[in-house]
């Protein structure tokens, strides 16, 4: 059974590439959904899929890109949605599907 995560993470996470490890990771992992800049400079991840892939983006989040320095990051687990087709790097304000 498919789960969801809601992630918010924070520290120097954007312009160091972290968006694209996410999507990268993510889409390894089998995952749908998304990854976002916010205006407030945390970034902004929601994933769909088997719970222990989720638990293992989750691990990746915390450790992030090469020049990302994370210093949090919030999950909150839902029931999935079945919304997304495959993860994708969202750049506008709408969520991509």
């Amino acid at each position: 059974m498919n789960e969801r995560i809601e992630a918010s993470v924070s520290g120097r996470v954007q312009m160091v590439m972290y968006r694209d490890f996410t999507q990268r990771k993510a889409s390894a992992l089998g995952l749908t959904g998304y990854v976002k800049n916010l205006q407030d400079g945390t970034v902004e991840v929601v994933a769909e899929g088997a719970r222990g892939a989720l638990e293992k983006l989750i691990k990746k989040l915390h450790r992030g890109s090469i020049f990302a320095h994370v210093e949090d990051v919030r999950v909150t687990w839902l029931p999935a949605t079945g919304e997304f087709q495959k993860f994708v790097i969202a750049y506008a304000q709408e969520r991509e599907r």
